[in-house]
């Protein structure tokens, strides 16, 4: 059978600890206050024996008496009535020659006397600690001079006076403590047992009633999931200062190391970013920001608590890649939208071709396929006369074809002159133009204005104009339309954004104009939109020499 051994709660150790710091502070006030006492024991009590061994030291009687042969009878009453009146441990008196004469220790009597200090053999007085008769004692030795010699200031040494006062053991002076040691301890052992449970309480008020075991738990758990996951992660506190933030989502945003606790201004982060991350719209999701080179789907979170708002937690999706992707299947989905777009074209042009054959007009179902052999010819000779490069003039072709069924007329300029690209270059110029051309077409083909105002009745038939320059060092694509234009106040920020034509319209926001701007930068080039007195124009440049890539 395992016994499981209960732990102790956070009050619990907070206790002990707390009562262990007492303990120890007391221990310590205690060996502080004993070296104390037995300073001022020695300071006082040697004050006082060496002003005993002094008087004792001058009495007339001693001083004649160790000056003759014999003192010992008389030297000893004067011992006694010494000891009697000043109530101090021990007095001793030693001859000339250091043989103790008298002292109220007996065994002393007839044995040489130890000196403290050899100079008082000399006429010198000294104190301090000595043994004396097997005991330690704070003593005063005094010489004893005689009375003709102590007026010519000159030594005639007749003897030594010792005084002792014994001093009192560790545990004696410890017990005479102890009185107030032990109300320190029960004070501070209340206040610390008071002060343990109040600082447990609000410690667990704190941490939402959890143990340390549970927090640490929860600190290893959240590490584990942080960098577990693939996608990037950011929090902020509602003063906007980065509170958490996974290695993904650092390498995303492109922010230092040291980015925790510090706040979106002091990381130079604006625009579109920290619109996101702020929650400028609260309710919008899946936000495209464009951030140096990326292409970043991101979704915000507000975080509340009991009605607190605490911050905010933000995820961040890396759609480059599948931005490049859509550029590598870019040619293929040009030439699927061609085929479909023909294959319905020709559906309704064979059924109109059925229709007058069944009312017997063949002359003109002749005069129709005449007129439909010339307007495709028309239109193959334009595209390829101006348009060198087969996968440019490809996409133009199938965007004839899908813009005409939305009744738009996709027009070459005649400017226009394209010789063939390198197939790299030629990938990056039909993304370009392919997005530039579908939103000019989604523009103009009924769908809602981008800020300026409903399109009126009786306009001019829909259409789009392309026109494709290249020199020797870069291609321009400038893209015309006669849709209602973009609002000024959008003009900086459709690029920034993401945005489409399709978002103004309530679908689902792209990232055909975000991916326009990634390529010309990474081409070295830059894109531009302005309005013109027909509708929006959007001009991208692309450097075709050398490998220029540039990360914004």
């Amino acid at each position: 059978m395992v016994t499981v051994t209960p732990r102790r709660t956070l009050a619990g150790q907070l206790l002990v600890l707390q009562l262990a710091i007492v303990v120890v502070v007391l221990v310590a006030v205690a060996a502080v206050s004993l070296a104390q006492s037995a300073a001022t024991f020695n300071r006082v009590e040697g004050r006082r024996v060496t002003a005993l061994g002094e008087q004792f030291a001058g009495h007339p009687v001693l001083r004649d008496q160790l000056s003759q042969p014999a003192p010992a009878e008389r030297v000893a009453p004067l011992v006694q009535s010494t000891l009697d009146q000043s109530g101090v441990t021990s007095v001793t008196v030693a001859d000339a020659r250091g043989r103790v004469v008298a002292s109220t220790d007996p065994t002393l009597v007839g044995s040489l006397l130890v000196l403290g200090d050899p100079r008082v053999a000399q006429g010198r007085a000294w104190s301090g600690e000595l043994e004396l008769g097997g005991s330690r004692e704070l003593v005063a030795q005094v010489p004893v001079l005689g009375a003709d010699v102590q007026k010519k200031n000159v030594g005639h040494h007749l003897g030594v006076v010792t005084v002792g006062e014994a001093a009192p053991t560790w545990s004696e002076r410890l017990v005479g403590a102890s009185s107030y040691l032990l109300t320190y301890l029960g004070i501070a052992s209340v206040l610390g047992v008071v002060g343990s449970w109040l600082l447990a309480r609000r410690i667990k008020r704190q941490t939402l009633g959890l143990e340390p075991r549970e927090i640490a738990g929860l600190a290893e758990h959240r590490e584990a999931l942080l960098h577990g996951i693939a996608e990037g992660v950011i929090a902020l506190d509602p003063q906007l200062r980065v509170t958490l933030v996974n290695a993904v989502g650092r390498r995303l945003l492109d922010l230092p190391e040291d980015c925790l606790g510090r706040s979106l201004a002091d990381l130079r982060i604006g625009g579109r970013l920290r619109d996101v991350l702020a929650g400028s719209d609260p309710d919008a999701r899946d936000e495209v920001v464009v951030r140096r080179g990326r292409v970043l789907v991101m979704n915000r979170m507000t975080v509340s608590k009991d009605g607190r708002r605490l911050g905010s937690v933000t995820t961040l999706r890396d759609r480059t890649e599948l931005a490049r992707l859509e550029q590598e299947i870019g040619s293929f989905r040009s030439t699927t939208e061609l085929l479909r777009a023909q294959t319905h074209e020709f559906a309704n042009q064979l059924h109109t071709i059925s229709g007058l054959i069944q009312i017997g007009e063949y002359d003109e179902v002749v005069r129709y396929v005449d007129a439909l052999s010339r307007h495709r010819a028309s239109l193959d000779l334009t595209v390829t006369s101006r348009i060198h490069d087969t996968a440019v003039a490809a996409l133009l072709m199938a965007k004839s074809a899908t813009a005409a069924e939305r009744r738009v007329e996709l027009r070459i300029s005649e400017r226009t002159g394209l010789d063939r690209l390198a197939p790299a270059i030629a990938a990056d110029v039909a993304t370009v133009l392919g997005n530039l051309v579908d939103n000019a077409v989604e523009a103009v083909a009924g769908g809602e204005p981008v800020g300026r105002g409903e399109p009126v009745d009786g306009e001019p038939p829909a259409w789009v104009e392309v026109e494709l320059r290249r020199d020797a060092s870069s291609v321009e694509i400038v893209v015309r339309d006669s849709g209602p234009g973009v609002a000024p106040e959008l003009a900086q920020e459709v690029f920034t954004h993401g945005f489409t034509t399709k978002a103004a319209q309530g679908g689902e926001r792209g990232i055909g104009l975000a991916l326009t701007r990634l390529v010309c930068h990474r081409r070295g080039g830059e894109v531009a939109v302005a309005n013109t007195e027909e509708g929006a124009m959007f001009t991208a440049r692309m450097s075709v020499t050398g490998a220029t890539e540039v990360a914004r």
